[in-house]
């Protein structure tokens, strides 16, 4: 297994634990966050690209894979805005690898590992092309004008899915 943290930083050298702002952890408890090589491409785009990602997981049925991907050979699909179009291939990604000792799983859908002590990198990727990068991970990529309508039929479908940054995503119609 292999652990990362996608940024735009290129110097990062010390992860310190912070204190989560989600509810149902505890505020308490600094973690440091990982996610796994599987779920990597879900953070592949700037941070603040709103995007649809989503995989095949267990519980996928057959109608679903043939719905939401266009090749019977892929498995995760990444879906932005053609607005964010030029950011992504303007930015650069670092990927921080960490050693994986300290880090236990918390979301086995999203890949999500924390630690809660303090981490090193052991490795740092420099990433300069980012729509290179998915496809060589396999990814399929879809650019729409709206996320709104992908979003909403993933949610009721059976892959597993994510959502990110919405916030930041055109208004729905």
């Amino acid at each position: 297994m292999r652990l990362f943290h996608v940024s735009e930083e290129s110097d990062i050298k010390v992860f310190e634990p912070r204190l989560p702002t989600r509810k149902d952890l505890n505020p308490n408890i600094g973690l440091v966050w990982a996610i796994d090589e599987a779920r990597l491409p879900n953070f592949l785009t700037p941070r603040a690209c709103p995007r649809v990602a989503y995989h095949v997981g267990s519980q996928t049925n057959e109608a679903d894979k043939n719905r939401f991907f266009a090749s019977s050979g892929i498995s995760h699909a990444i879906v932005i805005e053609s607005g964010w179009y030029q950011t992504i291939i303007n930015t650069t990604l670092y990927l921080y690898e960490f050693h994986t000792e300290d880090f236990v799983l918390q979301d086995s859908t999203a890949g999500y590992y924390v630690a809660i002590k303090t981490q090193y990198p052991k490795e740092k990727y420099v990433i300069t092309d980012l729509f290179g990068e998915l496809l060589k991970r396999n990814v399929e990529i879809r650019i729409t004008d709206n996320l709104w309508d992908i979003a909403d039929d993933v949610k009721t479908s059976t892959l597993n899915w994510s959502l990110c940054r919405m916030a930041n995503a055109t208004p729905r119609p």
